[in-house]
């Protein structure tokens, strides 16, 4: 999909009510400071439109991204920061539960992990999470480039093990540096909104 227009359309605090959207959602999940505004960025062919933080875990709103009047970029809260009050952690989840089961138009979540770390206990919860609800999220394994070429096959099979994925999910390393991984990623987004033309939305 070639990008002609984007959009920061929505964005919902822990008090919003979750918008009435016809569109194509695609989400992103992530622990805070894995990189997912990096990735966000990247696939709209913007520098920085999509918001980050100085501080990792101050992000607290879930961002909709109308993509070319087409689809939405779904933004969650990034999840795990260490120096976040536990209510706070538990509101975000709270957040992200209502989204994964209220959005009558998701149809493709991302959940990303750092390549260079073994996933931890809440990326197998929003992995666990995603698969209750029904979607068989596709990981990204960001900031590939910050590791050897010859670790990647070995940290892409301890990612797989460590969630526990289904059998056939991909994996997808990615740089938001080289931006290897973007054109696969948009393969799936490219093939997910078809399907969903031909549901007849």
């Amino acid at each position: 999909m070639k990008i002609k227009s984007v959009n920061l359309e929505t964005v919902c605090g822990i008090t919003s009510k979750l918008p009435d959207n016809h569109l194509l959602e695609v989400a992103f999940a992530g622990r805070s400071n894995v990189g997912k505004s990096s990735l966000i960025n990247a696939l709209m062919n913007r520098k920085s439109y999509a918001r980050t933080s100085e501080r990792p875990g101050k992000t607290q709103t879930i961002n909709y991204y109308n993509i070319n009047d087409a689809l939405y970029f779904v933004d969650l809260p990034g999840y795990g920061y260490a120096k976040v009050p536990q209510s706070v952690k538990r509101q975000w989840g709270k957040m992200i539960n209502g989204y994964l089961e209220g959005s009558k138009v998701l149809r493709l979540v991302f959940l990303l992990v750092d390549i260079r770390h073994k996933p931890n206990e809440n990326d197998k919860q929003m992995y666990d999470w995603c698969i209750h609800y029904g979607f068989n999220p596709i990981v990204v394994a960001t900031k590939e480039d910050k590791i050897k070429r010859s670790q990647k096959m070995k940290r892409v099979r301890e990612i797989e093990e460590t969630l526990g994925v289904i059998e056939g999910t991909p994996v997808i390393p990615f740089s938001s540096i080289s931006k290897s991984g973007r054109e696969e990623i948009w393969e799936y987004i490219d093939m997910v909104y078809e399907s969903f033309a031909e549901e007849g939305n």
